[in-house]
């Protein structure tokens, strides 16, 4: 299982840092905590999913966005989506950030995902070289596609991916 030990931080729901503590400890008590989700297109407008590694603590092999992670303590949120954007995908991109929403969301296993999550977009057409540690395959995909895979096989997909989506979509028709 892919459990590496950092503290990551907790907010209110006006994402005003109330504490740090161990990422786990955190997951385990679902405390609200500041998280990213980073959300990649192509120039024809499709999105860059990322189907989860094996050992990862949940959702493993789901199909999700490019990445999605937490800023370290005294790290800023676009910073810690621009390490991990890297460390997961091998490419660094300028990242805009899009808007801002709270979910919970918890697994089997007993964890909970509770997140004041930031939405970051880019656009990217190199070369992507995923860690097998964190990423078993990727691919490109139309919005109409996911929009219609959601709907007939939403299981497929990770928690935040479902909540998110309709939310970008409906971000990237006002810009």
């Amino acid at each position: 299982m892919n459990t590496p030990v950092h503290d990551i931080i907790l907010v209110n729901e006006r994402d005003e840092q109330v504490g740090t503590m161990e990422k786990m400890e955190a997951h385990r008590k679902a405390l609200l905590h500041r998280a990213f989700s980073v959300f990649i297109f192509n120039n024809k407008g499709e999105m860059l999913l990322q189907q989860r590694a094996g050992g990862k603590y949940h959702s493993a092999g789901l199909w999700t966005n490019a990445c999605c992670s937490h800023p370290r303590p005294g790290e800023t949120t676009i910073a810690g989506a621009q390490r991990r954007l890297k460390e997961e995908l091998g490419f660094v991109v300028p990242l805009q950030k899009a808007f801002d929403f709270i979910y919970k969301a918890g697994f089997d296993n007993g964890l909970t995902e509770n997140e004041f999550d930031h939405v970051f977009i880019g656009e990217y057409e190199g070369e992507i070289v995923p860690d097998p540690s964190e990423v078993s395959a990727f691919c490109y995909k139309s919005i109409d596609m996911i929009r219609e895979e959601l709907k007939t096989d939403p299981g497929k997909y990770t928690a935040w991916f479902a909540i998110a989506f309709p939310l970008i979509e409906a971000y990237r028709k006002e810009i």
